[in-house]
């Protein structure tokens, strides 16, 4: 690949990690909801590329927001655990489309762009709460935490690919 694919991901990279840690990490929506649009990475990260090192990436970059939100590994475990099944969820999401070499998220419909992310960050966020509280006995505040913080999350991702994306009228 060329430098500018390594620019473009590395830029994206330490933006998404500083809006989540200076921003969103500030945000506290009803007392308990924080949007968490540094998913967004995984999301927007090449498809066809080195799983590997998409993995290594993915969990550096929990790391660094764990590091910065004092949340011991709780972002890395989550989406290191998303990386390693973004191939399944794919999959799931488009079908035998995704097979493909040609394939290309910019050229699905929208409803399956947002399927995918809303089960990115569903997955993302069960693992997180489900970590953060380790607890049966408060399943429904782990479900509240889950919905909430999956619909805030969801709803900024989703305004920020669209403020981001290149239109291509």
């Amino acid at each position: 690949m060329n430098n500018n694919y390594y620019f473009i991901n590395t830029i994206r990279f330490v933006l998404l990690a500083l809006i989540q840690v200076l921003v969103f990490n500030k945000l506290n929506f009803f007392g308990f909801i924080n949007p968490m649009v540094y998913i967004l990475f995984l999301y927007w990260y090449p498809i066809k590329e080195n799983r590997a090192a998409f993995i290594g990436v993915s969990f550096f970059l929990g790391f660094v927001v764990d590091f910065f939100s004092d949340t011991m590994a709780l972002n890395a475990a989550a989406t290191g655990t998303i990386a390693y099944l973004r191939p399944a969820i794919m999959r799931f999401v488009f079908g035998v489309n995704y097979e493909f070499q040609s394939f290309r998220l910019s050229n699905t419909t929208k409803a399956q762009q947002i399927t995918f992310l809303a089960l990115l960050v569903i997955v993302h966020h069960m693992i997180f709460f489900s970590l953060e509280i380790f607890s049966f006995a408060n399943l429904l505040l782990i479900l509240k935490k889950i919905v909430a913080t999956t619909g805030a999350t969801l709803l900024l991702c989703l305004l920020f690919g669209s403020l981001f994306s290149v239109n291509k009228e």
